[in-house]
Parts: structure tokens; C-alpha cells; sequence
């Protein structure tokens, strides 16, 4: 088998795991206990929470733990919105965010908020000018994603957060895909929070975090106990804090060479398909790209079909975002560059991990020639 889907998930670190097995059983202690087994364990939490802060350049007192990216988006979005409502109802986002951002955002307007979807271009990147025409006096957030997890185009989060904060209008930007290979400061972006994921990192499932700027203001939205300063009630899930701080710290020291070997892996695998002499069309910005992430739409094809064939010889690949596979509707986000609909509908999407080798892209692109003319075109 060979793993092309890391923008779904990434597999837990072997390290990872080792730094997470004490606390599912020796230390399995509530960390709000006053008792010192207990307080070690609170110690470890705050060192988990200093491990993001640094892959972040933020302040461990602006890290607040969450389930994963889903929970970081919706406590941001609405927890933001809710608290800054007095001031003005306007919001603004983009059309190719991830369905948390989105879906906050669709609530949002069901209590009365007035949400403006910004277009992209056909590299699927947000204009400036767009994000500045539609700033208005009653606007109080904005959220753009940093990197799209479907075409790996990054937006210019620092441009639009400095328009945002020169209008005194709060920004958020979901870097759940981004984080995986942009280095990251928050301080240099500009921006008041900001959602990442474990599992994308070579982190355990349901873990995250978001940054929040200090005395930026809030509501929470899972009221409980204290924890998270009161930002997010409930006992925390010590294993997948403390798995999260190590993805970050071994992400903190492996960035450039993990962002490295994803260009090599990219730049390779397209040469073979051009070797091929496939009819196919590339997704992406020319610049602003994710290294690990390729959306190829193969001209006139079924990309379901495509993606069996594959899965048949071993190839695990995916249409786009893994929490909108089930849909048979074409992508949103295509949709949203004006993709032609022949290259839409044969659209997949590779991203590569560490463990994937040059020989293994080789490979699958003379897999993905072989199905082209096994399964052949469909006339659309």
C-alpha cells in the first residue's frame, strides 16, 4: 500500500506515541486535582502547551487546547462573532473554506449576521482588493484559511490582516492544512487567532489548538469547569495534549526537510505524467503552494473510477477534503475557480508524506497511465 491522502491525516509518530503511553494508564490522573501526582501531570499539559506556542512564535498564555481543527474554527468564528455583535453584524470569509468554517459561518447567518463570501481566482486565491472593497463599518470578523486542503494554494494572510486590523476588524485563519508545511508566526501574520490539528501533523486524532491573541475578545462555547482559563470546559484528554506538544516539537525540527522532500516528490511526480503525455490539468497557484499537495483533473474521466483502480493496485488517494468524500457533487472549491467541469469530474487529489519515496510517485504515475487507457474517457 501505498499512502497519498496526508492532507486527510498524517499516521501517529512512533515518537509520538511512546510520549503518549504513560497517560493512558500509570499517569492517568485529573490534572484540576491538588494532589501531586496529579500537578506533575498539570506541569506536563503546560509544557505540551509551550511546545505549540513555539511552533506558533506565540505566547503559551494564548494557546488554548481543543478536540482538533473542527472545534478551533467553531470557537473562534462564533465565539468571536458572538462577542463583538454589539459593534456590528458583518462578516466576511472566503468560498473555498473548509465545511468547520463554513458551516460556523451558515449558522452565523441563521442568528442574524450577514456573512460575504469572497471569490478566488482560477489559482484559488483570495484578491486583496476584493477583501478590502468588502470591508464595511459594521464588519467585525473576517476569516480566510491559510492554505487550501484541496489545491494547496496559500492565501496572503499577512496582506489581509493588516487591511482587517487597519479597519479594526478582527481576523482568524484556519491553518489546519498550512501548518503541515509553512513555518508559522503569529506575531508576523498579524492575526488575532488561528486553528491547527494534531492529526495533520503526525499528531493523534482529536487534538488541536487555537491561538488566541491576548485580550482578544470571546465567548465561550463549552461552558464546564475552569480549564483552558475558562475558554473550553471539561477534563482534558491528557494522552492527546501531550501527543500533540511532541508532533509540534518534532514538526519544529523537521519543517524544512519534510517541506524539502514534499517539493522533490511534487516536482517528480509531474514530470512523470508529462512523460506520459496525459491530457491533465493542474490545480494550483505557480507560487503559492503547499509543497505535498497535487489536484490533477485528468481530461474527460471519472475520478471515482480512477481512485478504484487505484485502491485496486494499492494507491490510496482521495476526490478532495475527506469530510465531504461522501458527496458526489463536484468540488466546491474547483467549482469556485472556474475549472473547466471536463477536468472537474476527473479530479484527484495526491499529497504526499515523508514516508513516500521518489520511486514510489515514479510508480504511480505509470499506475495512473495504465488505468487512463484501461478505464478510458467519458464523454461529458
Amino acid at each position: 500500500m501505498i499512502y497519498t491522502d496526508h492532507a486527510a491525516t498524517t499516521p501517529l509518530d512512533t515518537r509520538v506515541f511512546e510520549a503518549m503511553k504513560p497517560y493512558f494508564q500509570e499517569q492517568y490522573f485529573n490534572p484540576s486535582a491538588l494532589y501531586s501526582q496529579a500537578q506533575k501531570i498539570r506541569k506536563e499539559i503546560e509544557k505540551a502547551r509551550s511546545q505549540v506556542a513555539t511552533l506558533l512564535d506565540a505566547d503559551p498564555n494564548e494557546i488554548i487546547f481543543t478536540s482538533g481543527g473542527t472545534e478551533a474554527d467553531n470557537l473562534a468564528i462564533k465565539g468571536m462573532a458572538y462577542a463583538l455583535k454589539v459593534k456590528g453584524k458583518h462578516l466576511i470569509t472566503s468560498q473555498i473554506e473548509h465545511h468547520a468554517v463554513l458551516s460556523s459561518f451558515k449558522f452565523l447567518e441563521s442568528q442574524g449576521f450577514e456573512v460575504t463570501y469572497l471569490p478566488v481566482d482560477h489559482t484559488f486565491r483570495v484578491s486583496v482588493d476584493d477583501f478590502r472593497r468588502a470591508i464595511r463599518p459594521d464588519t467585525i470578523l473576517a476569516s480566510v484559511m491559510m492554505a487550501n486542503n484541496e489545491t494547496g494554494t496559500i492565501q496572503p494572510i499577512q496582506e489581509l490582516a493588516s487591511i482587517a486590523r487597519s479597519k479594526e476588524v478582527y481576523f482568524h485563519t484556519d491553518a489546519v492544512q498550512a501548518i503541515t508545511s509553512c513555518k508559522i508566526s503569529v506575531r508576523e501574520l498579524g492575526v488575532d487567532a488561528l486553528s491547527i490539528s494534531g492529526h495533520k501533523i503526525y499528531g493523534p486524532k482529536g487534538s488541536g489548538a487555537l491561538y488566541l491573541k491576548k485580550d482578544t475578545p470571546i465567548v465561550s462555547w463549552i461552558t464546564g469547569g475552569d480549564q483552558e482559563r475558562g475558554y473550553r470546559g471539561g477534563t482534558e484528554s491528557v494522552p492527546n495534549l501531550i501527543g500533540l506538544g511532541e508532533a509540534s516539537k518534532i514538526l519544529q525540527s523537521e519543517r524544512a526537510d519534510r517541506e524539502s522532500h514534499g517539493k522533490v516528490l511534487r516536482k517528480k511526480f509531474m514530470e512523470q505524467l508529462k512523460h506520459h503525455h496525459l491530457d491533465f490539468q493542474v490545480h494550483e497557484h505557480p507560487t503559492y503552494q503547499l509543497s505535498h499537495i497535487v489536484n490533477i483533473g485528468f481530461r474527460e474521466v471519472e475520478s471515482e473510477s480512477l481512485l478504484m483502480h487505484l485502491m485496486l493496485r494499492g494507491v490510496l488517494a482521495s476526490l478532495g477534503a475527506a469530510c465531504n468524500s461522501s458527496s458526489v457533487e463536484p468540488s466546491y472549491v474547483l467549482e469556485a475557480g472556474n475549472v473547466d467541469r471536463a477536468y472537474i469530474k476527473g479530479s484527484v487529489r495526491f499529497s504526499f508524506g515523508r514516508e513516500i519515496s521518489e520511486e514510489d510517485v515514479v510508480w504511480i504515475a505509470n499506475e495512473v497511465k495504465e488505468i487512463l487507457e484501461l478505464i478510458g474517457k467519458v464523454d461529458f
